[in-house]
């Protein structure tokens, strides 16, 4: 794995491919889609992520449950002592919003916070689309959608 470029934020970020590699070969590890319920569903998402929106509709506004929402699905994957040591990787359309989410989960003491840079579309092209330059769907890591 390349080196991960940490933040004062206390997160720390890293490339998709970095993000499947822990995904693969840590099984209690966390990928948290935070895109809304739609763009989950209808636009894909990472093979084995759990979607839990930071934003969603009708209302898009920020989930004030957020941490508790991914501290419950942690619950499921760790016991003990061992819970801290788990990687929550935190993806979204281009990284955005999974900046924002670490926050929050970083604010809630939680260590192990990972942000997905370029997310899962990557950043817009000259032409205005997504997917072409960077993230996860350029980089033909595992995917599906409905």
């Amino acid at each position: 794995m390349t080196d991960i470029k940490h933040h004062d934020q206390g997160y720390e970020f890293l490339t998709p491919r970095e993000a499947y590699e822990i995904q693969t070969s840590q099984p209690a590890s966390l990928l948290v889609d935070v895109r809304s319920e739609m763009e989950f569903l209808m636009i894909g998402h990472p093979v084995g992520s759990v979607n839990v929106p930071w934003i969603d509709e009708p209302d898009w506004q920020i989930n004030p449950n957020f941490a508790a929402e991914v501290r419950k699905i942690l619950l499921g994957r760790v016991s003990g002592r061992d819970r801290g040591q788990v990687p929550v990787m935190l993806i979204c359309r281009s990284a955005n919003r999974s900046v924002d989410a670490a926050k929050t989960l970083v604010d809630a003491n939680m260590p192990d916070i990972f942000v997905v840079n370029d997310g899962f579309e990557g950043p817009l092209d000259d032409k205005h689309q997504r997917s072409s330059e960077a993230g996860w769907r350029f980089e033909s890591l595992p995917w599906e959608q409905c």
